[in-house]
């Protein structure tokens, strides 16, 4: 019945599927393990009112203006410039760490001399990991790279990471620079904001199309088995000679053949407060003080009047396969030596794609599986 099957809703797996169904006009199979299309991009009006992101707040921005048009064909946008704040040192300073916290934290003519030295080693508006800064010669520099690592970085990367920023890959420590400005915006992206009616609408017009068929709450190992020997997919005991397109976990995919990659997963407490607003901003980190490491309030993100308001904080933990979701896959030497072998396993397979953050075990943005999947489909499904 189904040319394709696709393992996954969120971006990755949905993208495919619209295109698929739109382009090609060929039958698409939807296998979703939850009880909802959308992945971690989904969210819903709660009793309050208010629209709530399930699992952790998600704000579009991209560079892209391909992504952007092809997204806007199923949404209309809310312009929203995110902020965030972290909680330091007993005041509310901007991050990304900037200009404008230097000027907030030291005396004026500390924070002149600081700005200056900064402007005068880097370009104004260059972003500066903070591993790079702390190996800065000048001694006012050094001192200046110490705090933000020891006041922003450090206790922040330990509760969220559960390792210091030494250790972990370079393309995590990178994610949030030292920016050499005085913007606040968190992204800088040119297009940026949340969607008018929220993300599971843009999933429920992608995926409504009589060529597809989503099946929730299906688990797809109950559906589909793969032959290593003889290199073949079988679903429902037969054997399927259609394309597979997977974009869960690698390592479940394959039985977890060389073992289980290590993810960072969240417990979220989600809380209705009984005021108009709870905080500044959307987002406030709290890099040194309790167990979270950062409350949202999603009335920022989707106004409403209303005089609730809800937060979520979020409390990082190690991945339990048995009952967490994988939120946030860790990179090191060893997950890399490990993801490769099966990743070579994957490219055994003349009629399995791999697309998506935990089928290529990646740390991609909404923006960068969306132009994936667009890649994908024109260069290996079209």
């Amino acid at each position: 019945m189904f040319n394709y099957i696709i393992v996954g809703s969120g971006f990755a797996g949905s993208v495919l599927a619209e295109r698929i169904a739109n382009i090609l006009n060929k039958k698409v199979l939807v296998i979703e393990k939850r009880n909802h299309i959308g992945g971690n991009c989904y969210d819903y009006r709660d009793k309050t009112g208010i629209i709530v992101h399930k699992y952790g707040p998600h704000i579009f921005h991209t560079n892209y203006k391909e992504v952007w048009d092809y997204v806007s064909n199923f949404t209309d946008w809310r312009i929203y410039y995110h902020k965030v704040l972290a909680f330091v040192d007993g005041q509310k300073i901007p991050i990304p760490f900037n200009l404008n916290s230097i000027y907030q934290i030291f005396s004026p003519s500390l924070a002149n001399k600081l700005e200056q030295k900064l402007l005068n080693k880097y370009k104004y508006g260059s972003k500066i990991p903070i591993l790079e800064l702390k190996k800065t010669e000048d001694q006012d520099l050094k001192f200046l790279a110490n705090y933000i690592y020891n006041k922003v970085f450090l206790n922040y990367t330990l509760k969220q990471w559960g390792k210091r920023p030494e250790e972990l890959d370079p393309e995590v420590t990178a994610r949030v620079p030292i920016v050499i400005s005085k913007e606040e915006r968190y992204f800088q992206e040119k297009y940026q904001g949340v969607p008018e009616e929220g993300y599971t609408q843009i999933f429920q017009k992608m995926l409504s199309h009589p060529n597809i068929k989503i099946l929730l709450n299906t688990d797809f190992r109950e559906l589909i088995r793969l032959d290593w020997k003889f290199r073949k997919i079988y679903f429902m005991g037969q054997e399927f000679k259609g394309l597979l397109i997977f974009t869960g976990m690698i390592d479940e995919l394959f039985d977890y053949k060389f073992g289980i990659l290590p993810y960072r997963s969240l417990d979220l407490h989600f809380e209705i407060i009984e005021k108009e607003y709870f905080q500044e901003v959307a987002v406030v980190n709290y890099p040194n003080d309790y167990d979270f490491t950062r409350i949202t309030e999603f009335k920022h993100i989707h106004p409403i009047k209303t005089n609730k308001t809800v937060i979520l904080k979020e409390f990082p933990k190690d991945y339990d396969p048995e009952r967490d979701i994988p939120y946030y896959p860790f990179f090191d030497k060893a997950a890399r030596e490990v993801y490769a072998k099966y990743q070579e396993l994957a490219e055994r397979f003349d009629h399995l794609i791999l697309v998506g953050r935990l089928a290529e075990y990646r740390y991609y943005d909404m923006d960068d599986v969306i132009i994936r999947s667009l890649e994908v489909f024109e260069e290996r499904i079209r």
